[in-house]
């Protein structure tokens, strides 16, 4: 890719950024219409999804879908542009463990006015996405900078 081609790369914040102004505007107009919490549940579905074929998508893309994959996910796709600040705990064949200590993506549901909805259209992502990527590997995560939080705790678990 030469550098003309990456300056114009849409990173996954600003896909956020340019999805999430259309998409709350959709979520209002539809809870004004049905009601809010059946169209948070139809969101939710919509969103999970989505998230499912993303993870099939990037397995595909990074070409395997162990923890080493999900690493190069996390930093070059998730992370990517400073979106997030990563400090790892562990990383090995079998656990994949960090803290997100900042995090643009919680700032930009939050400058958007729509904070509200950021864990349902971000964070929830990240355990969705699993399903797609690979199943075998499970996300516990307690803490989210989106709820209020100082951090968000990803740990990455493979089963066996």
């Amino acid at each position: 890719m030469n550098k003309k081609e990456s300056d114009s790369k849409i990173t996954h914040l600003n896909c956020r950024e340019i999805q999430a102004p259309i998409v709350s505007s959709l979520i209002k107009a539809f809870a004004d219409k049905i009601g809010y919490d059946e169209t948070i549940k139809v969101v939710k579905q919509v969103v999970r999804e989505d998230a499912i074929l993303s993870g099939k998508m990037l397995a595909d893309k990074y070409g395997g879908n162990t923890l080493t994959e999900l690493a190069k996910i996390v930093n070059e796709v998730w992370a990517n542009d400073d979106a997030m600040k990563i400090k790892m705990i562990k990383e090995d064949e079998t656990e994949l463990s960090f803290n997100v200590t900042s995090c643009k993506y919680a700032d930009l549901y939050e400058k958007l006015g729509i904070k509200e909805l950021g864990s349902i259209l971000s964070c929830c992502r990240d355990f969705f996405f699993m399903d797609g990527f690979n199943p075998e590997i499970k996300l516990k995560r307690t803490k989210t900078i989106m709820e209020g939080n100082k951090y968000c705790d990803f740990r990455y678990i493979k089963k066996g």
